[in-house]
This record gives structure tokens, sequence and C-alpha cells, in this order.
């Protein structure tokens, strides 16, 4: 019992802190994206009725400008992980019939299951199926809408946003793989 308790302690000291270029366009960067999705949000809201802007986003922009090196940040796993979480989230929403409980921990573990299995793993994902069951009548009644708008749309907006300010430090490239 011993030796699973000093798993505990890590192995590896922390990362370091980053520096000062790589904070200030994180910032800008994740500005500028939950921006235009805000200002596109109400555009939608106002003329089609669907939303744009979700909480996941927020933890996406903050993976996406704060870690593009990562893995979890590439457009595949941004833009998949978001759309594959919503198609979950949906489903088991309209399977479980509203049983909040049931239907946030089904959506939640199969959809951290799907994204594992087609390669899309992107942590925020999982707030996405949260939210896709969670979210009360607004996300409700779009159904399967919910995929394509805030999901897709709104990935895609974070991941073109990403592209241009990413690159615009010589020193940083964004993606390594699609």
């Amino acid at each position: 019992m011993k030796t699973y308790f000093q798993k505990f302690k890590g192995t590896a000291p922390p990362p370091p802190r980053s520096g000062n270029a790589e904070v200030l366009w994180a910032v800008l960067g994740s500005a500028i994206a939950l921006f235009l999705i805000g200002v596109l949000d109400k555009v939608c809201l106002k003329t089609a009725g669907v939303p744009l802007l979700m909480a996941p986003f927020g933890a996406s922009a903050a993976l996406v400008f704060g870690a593009p090196k990562s893995p979890l940040t590439q457009p595949r796993n941004v833009i998949g992980g978001h759309v594959v979480s919503a198609l979950v989230g949906i489903t088991v929403y309209k399977l479980t019939g509203g049983h909040e409980i049931a239907g946030i921990c089904l959506a939640v573990s199969l959809a951290i299951g799907l994204m594992l299995l087609t390669g899309t793993l992107h942590p925020p994902g999982g707030a996405t199926a949260f939210l896709a069951v969670a979210g009360g009548e607004s996300i409700h009644s779009l159904g399967y809408w919910f995929v394509v708008s805030p999901c897709m749309t709104g990935s895609f907006l974070m991941v073109a946003v990403a592209l241009v300010v990413l690159n615009i430090p010589s020193r940083q490239r964004y993606p390594f793989f699609w």
C-alpha cells in the first residue's frame, strides 16, 4: 500500500513558467477568439435564434492559446472533441429521458471514450457533453442542431483565430498536426 501512495508525490519538477511573449499571444488570441464568437453569437441569436457562445469554449481558449503544442489542442482535437461530445451528449439526453444525473454520468464518460477511440480527445469536450444534458431547454430545444451551432461553428472559429494569431510570432507554430 505504501508504494501506491508514493505515486502521489510525482516524479518530475513542474514545467517552467511561460515567457512574457507567450503570455501576451495567449491573452491576445483568446480574447480575439472569444470576442469574435461572442459578437457572432449576438448576431446568430437575433437572426436564427441559435446560440454560438458556450462555457466550454472558455476552457478551449485556455488550452489552445495557452498550450498550443499540446496534442489535445490541435485542430482535429478541438473541433472533433466538441462535435463528438455534442453528438454523444444530445443522444444520451434523448435516451435517458432527461434524467440529469444519469445523463451527465453517461454523456461525459461515453464522450471521453469516443474521443479516445477517434483520436480527438479535447478535455472541454467533457463539458460540452455535460452541457448537452444539463443545459436546459435552450440547449435541448436545439436537438442535434447543437452539434452544428454552437459546437462545430464555434470550434472552427477558435481554430481559425489560432491559425492566424499563433503563427504571427516567428518562433511559434500552430498546428503541429491536423
